[in-house]
């Protein structure tokens, strides 16, 4: 993406990959410097392109592991 800036802090999880080679990951990411927020999201095989996602804050990435704890 063209002007945005990112660095994959940790690499979490991948959650499945396409035929084409694009995984669904779920990173830490830190977006044009700022603070890093949990994002999932699809990547090519060289992290150079990528599809439209999520990002949590660490608060709503808490929420969310605490709510399937509980179901």
């Amino acid at each position: 993406m063209a002007g945005i800036k990112f660095e994959i802090i940790q690499q979490i999880a991948t959650l499945s990959e396409s035929s084409k080679g694009w995984t669904k990951e779920v990173n830490l990411i830190s977006w044009n410097d700022r603070e890093p927020k949990y994002d999932i999201r699809d990547w090519s095989p060289d992290h150079e392109k990528m599809g439209k996602g999520v990002t949590l804050t660490e608060a709503e990435w808490q929420a969310l592991q605490t709510y399937f704890r509980n179901e």
